[in-house]
């Protein structure tokens, strides 16, 4: 533990000096202690995850069959540059650039326009959103989208590459 150790002076003094010195062993044992209590009480952080389903691989890839969904039960999101967000419900033939509708991130305006489009669908169970990022679209845009798409609760959604008679129009809006 503590220890005094009693030194002389060199003179004609009396006087003793003590020197005290403690033993700090026992006090490693309690820092130890100490850590491994803090460790076991603190609340480790939970990394915040967004589920992404995923199809299954098809085993017989040979037969894609591309499903027409009518534009009335889905609702279709292009993500541009420059945090620029369009959308529309129209087919190759019907779109162009007065019906390509732009809308931006903040607030709830992409929750509402979901759901005034599922509102609108005469096949609810098969509604389906679609999101389509652009080369210059950025990763946030994306995630903010998806984050809208949870908070509406829909779990019917794909995400493609922008078609050519959409890039077009996009092309004809943001130049």
């Amino acid at each position: 533990m503590a220890e005094v150790i009693a030194q002389e002076k060199q003179g004609g003094s009396k006087q003793r000096k003590k020197m005290i010195r403690v033993d700090m062993t026992p006090m490693v044992d309690l820092g130890f202690l100490l850590i491994t209590f803090f460790m076991f009480t603190t609340n480790f952080t939970k990394p915040n995850v967004m589920d992404l389903g995923l199809p299954a691989k098809d085993p017989n890839p040979n037969h894609i069959i591309k499903p027409v969904i009518d534009p009335l039960n889905q609702v279709t999101f292009i993500l541009g540059k420059d945090n620029r967000v369009f959308y529309h419900q129209k087919t190759k033939e019907d779109l162009d650039k007065s019906n390509l509708k732009e809308t931006d991130f903040s607030g709830i305006n992409i929750t509402k326009i979901i759901s005034k489009a599922y509102n609108k669908a005469p096949k609810k169970e098969i509604f389906t959103i679609i999101i389509e990022p652009t080369d210059d679209a950025n990763y946030k845009n994306f995630v903010d989208i998806l984050d809208n798409i949870a908070i509406s609760k829909k779990e019917r959604y794909g995400i493609t590459d922008i078609k050519p008679w959409e890039k077009k129009v996009y092309d004809e809006l943001t130049k």
